[in-house]
């Protein structure tokens, strides 16, 4: 898959986007990418509005509108979706679940309230903000696309993130839920399933810690770490027409790890 351009063919101008988790390292890539179609984007996120507006101008998408949004809280899900309506002038045609949180400790040693934490913003929240997508485009009898972002790990376990691999195989499951339900209604459900990726908690431990790169570097067959604009392609991909007859589907991008175990 190509890098995104602004004169890619991806035929998304004027679509209107929500994309949770906006303010994240992959979340700004992503972001950015659909500003660069053409689409509407509305991003969300949790930093108060001085600490969004100050992050939203560094990373160049002060074009795009921004709410805060706790996505584990039903009331601020609603607003959020109030919200779009009013900058759009009617309903989002594409919700990015992207929002999700990772935490690192050996399984033995999880603490529950870290456990609980961690489920409520990657598989409530995920659950909270696709529903109320969903009732939104059934009301309005509306087509809508739904794109996840899951994991490679939510099939191959990664030493120390139980609780994150097993969030993102049940959010897969709930995508695979709701394109089976939604797809006579027109709604279409995907994820992307990414590697190790090179922002955030990857990208310093790949710098800072040797053991963790060696680690990483026996689990990618391509033998390096995974830039957010590879990621953003592939959102890009399932938000356009060229994947129209697709739902129900996890497109993985993610170096081959997933291939096999890392150990050997």
């Amino acid at each position: 898959m190509e890098a995104a351009s602004d004169s890619g063919p991806w035929g998304l101008a004027g679509r209107r986007v929500i994309l949770t988790g906006a303010l994240g390292g992959i979340g700004q890539v992503i972001a950015a990418a659909f500003q660069r179609t053409g689409a509407r984007v509305l991003l969300t996120d949790l930093p108060d509005a001085s600490a969004a507006a100050e992050a939203v101008t560094a990373s160049g998408l002060a074009q795009s509108a921004y709410a805060a949004c706790d996505t584990t809280s039903t009331d601020d899900v609603t607003a959020l979706f109030d919200r779009a309506a009013q900058v759009f002038g009617g309903p989002a045609d594409i919700v990015c679940v992207h929002a999700g949180v990772v935490g690192s400790h050996p399984i033995v040693n999880y603490p529950v309230e870290a456990f609980d934490d961690l489920m409520a913003v990657n598989l409530r929240g995920s659950f909270l903000v696709a529903s109320e997508a969903a009732r939104r485009w059934l009301a309005d009898e509306a087509p809508g696309i739904l794109i996840f972002t899951t994991s490679w790990v939510q099939d191959v376990p990664w030493p120390e993130i139980g609780p994150y691999s097993a969030s993102k195989a049940a959010v897969r499951s709930l995508m695979r839920t709701f394109a089976r339900e939604l797809a006579p209604q027109g709604i279409r459900s995907n994820a992307v399933a990414p590697g190790i990726v090179g922002v955030g908690m990857a990208k310093r431990q790949w710098d800072s810690d040797p053991a963790y790169r060696s680690r990483a570097q026996r689990a990618i067959p391509l033998g390096r770490l995974q830039t957010p604009e590879s990621v953003a392609d592939a959102v890009l991909f399932l938000a356009s027409p060229m994947s129209a007859y697709m739902t129900g589907a996890t497109l993985l991008v993610d170096g081959g790890a997933s291939l096999y175990p890392m150990d050997e």
